[in-house]
């Protein structure tokens, strides 16, 4: 392979012990490692307070939980998923991958990675502290509306203390991505050539910078009348309770594209290595990236349609807008894999299950930008399989298709074809099992967040549906873990470049070496890799 740079060797570390070179380490790929483990961990909390809510839901009647504990969870849950799931572990991806995939030796501020990392166990543990607390963790909602929030004790402290601890986080993670984007690209990797996933994580990045500011005066707000007499939000002291959904809502609406963006580039990196194709339209990807960044701050106020509160044709208009160019992704998507030569690999078949998930929260989202459909299903069922379909069937899908496709690279060992298949399938339909019952829960007037129903609403069997369908994404989740565990006890034989990939990662060896590259292929084009490989192809064949 043709190299136009030899790269520079980082110098060996000191003599430290394993277990306190990860704890101080500043290598991007250890702190992608290590954002995989925490996230996955508050993953698995997560998860098991999501199966206990649909085990009290099954059947009518208290089963396990009293209403203010199983608000508590349902709190904790979305805050954990939304937060210390989803976000982090993409960007894990983006710490692993983004300096690889622009032949940097390290992202911008190593100090800084390495801090932004280890506030988020910070604050994760302050939230879940709550359940310490007399009176419990925050039970107000993942959206923590007033003034129910205004009402709780020290576990509502304790979360709004550990979501700015998690904001500066990101904040400080997202400034270090941008710079680096900017300003560390090898030789060759202009801004036209650049990775369609480094395009997704800028993108997602100039959300964070601009949106979590928002969120984090907000807190202070919200702490500020429960704990120091002020009244932003207090209606007996001249506060406005709206004003909390306005500015939560300013910085949650961007925050829903933050959580997908970056999906959005995983799908669109694997769909063109396993159809055989470049990805159709690759600046009408980016423009579409770009697009809805920009537009995403235009639409918080569908959110409040049932207040009365805000102009619905304005914020009806901008909701249908912003569809657009997400269109453009799904239309360029299709048009990628249109007569390829498709390899349903496990990245694949997860791909692909988030292009069909995705589709459907998309349509349920288009719906419900027209006010009259928005009255009629606002705090109903239908929102929480919304949300789910577009947060758990998009972004999760392509997580895992991320996992499958980078596994090999991060680790050297490919992880099993049969189980990741086993894997797919199972999530698939317990995923639709689960959430697609709720849609007509919602339609039949079940409301959200409530811990019980009476048994003549006709909703027990679709509750015992969905509640049947989180057991099976269990299962899902883990053959998924065996299927890590096992293949971390195997040896490291995974090739380089085992799917005949595109972008730089693949250039270098499985794992990269601390240096990521002894040398660099020549960049042409946004894949350099297919280029290179395909150069010494033809050099073969007339030699």
């Amino acid at each position: 392979m043709a190299v136009i740079e030899t790269r520079p060797r980082t110098m060996a570390p000191g003599p430290r012990g394993r277990f306190v070179s990860w704890l101080t380490t500043t290598d991007h790929k250890r702190i992608g490692i290590l954002y995989f483990l925490n996230s996955f961990l508050f993953f698995g909390v997560g998860g098991v307070f999501a199966l206990l809510m649909r085990t009290e839901l099954a059947r009518p009647g208290t089963q396990i939980f009293a209403p203010h504990a199983y608000n508590q969870l349902f709190t904790i849950h979305g805050t954990l998923m939304v937060f210390l799931f989803i976000f982090p572990v993409l960007s894990g991806f983006g710490n692993y991958f983004v300096p690889l995939q622009i032949g940097a030796l390290d992202m911008a501020f190593p100090r800084i990675n390495a801090l932004s990392f280890w506030l988020l166990p910070v604050g994760g543990l302050t939230i879940l502290s709550g359940f310490l607390t007399k009176g419990g963790a925050a039970a107000a909602g993942w959206t923590n509306y007033v003034p129910l929030a205004a009402q709780g004790r020290t576990g509502e402290d304790l979360w709004i203390v550990g979501l700015l601890i998690v904001g500066t986080s990101s904040i400080l993670g997202a400034i270090n991505f941008i710079v680096t984007i900017l300003r560390l690209r090898a030789p060759g990797m202009s801004m036209t050539r650049l990775p369609i996933f480094v395009w997704s994580i800028l993108a997602q990045s100039l959300l964070v910078v601009l949106a979590t500011p928002v969120l984090t005066a907000a807190l202070m707000m919200l702490f500020a009348d429960r704990r120091l007499g002020a009244s932003f939000f207090d209606a007996t002291r001249g506060g406005n309770v709206l004003l909390w959904q306005h500015v939560f809502w300013f910085f949650a609406h961007p925050e829903v594209y933050i959580l997908i963006l970056a999906a959005w580039g995983v799908v669109s990196e694997i769909l063109p290595v396993f159809s055989g194709k470049p990805l159709f339209g690759y600046r009408g990807v980016v423009l579409a990236f770009l697009m809805i960044t920009a537009l995403s701050f235009t639409v918080w106020a569908h959110h409040m349609f049932a207040t009365g509160a805000v102009e619905l044709p304005f914020f009806s208009a901008t909701t249908e807008l912003i569809s657009i160019p997400t269109g453009v992704l799904f239309f360029n998507w299709l048009f990628t894999l249109r007569n390829g030569k498709l390899r349903f690999e496990p990245p694949m078949l997860f791909a692909l299950g988030f292009i069909a998930m995705f589709l459907i929260g998309g349509i349920d989202g288009v719906w419900t930008a027209s006010p009259a459909v928005d009255f009629a299903l606002t705090d109903t069922y239908w929102v929480v399989a919304h949300i789910h379909y577009v947060l758990f069937g998009g972004t999760v899908f392509g997580i895992m298709a991320a996992m499958y496709y980078w596994f090999p690279k991060i680790t050297g060992r490919m992880l099993s074809k049969r189980l990741g298949q086993w894997h797919f399938w199972i999530q698939l339909v317990g995923f639709n099992l689960t959430f697609f019952p709720m849609h007509i829960l919602g339609l039949r007037g079940m409301p959200r967040r409530i811990a019980d129903y009476a048994p003549n609403r006709g909703w027990t069997f679709l509750n015992g549906l969905s509640t049947l369908g989180s057991y099976l994404i269990g299962v899902a989740m883990l053959i998924f873990l065996v299927n890590v565990i096992t293949t971390l006890r195997k040896p490291r034989t995974a090739p380089d470049d085992p799917w005949e990939a595109n972008t730089l990662e693949w250039a270098t060896s499985s794992p990269p070496p601390p240096h990521n590259f002894d040398a660099l292929p020549p960049i042409t084009s946004n894949r350099p890799v297919y280029d290179a490989r395909h150069t010494a192809a033809r050099a073969e064949g007339t030699s």
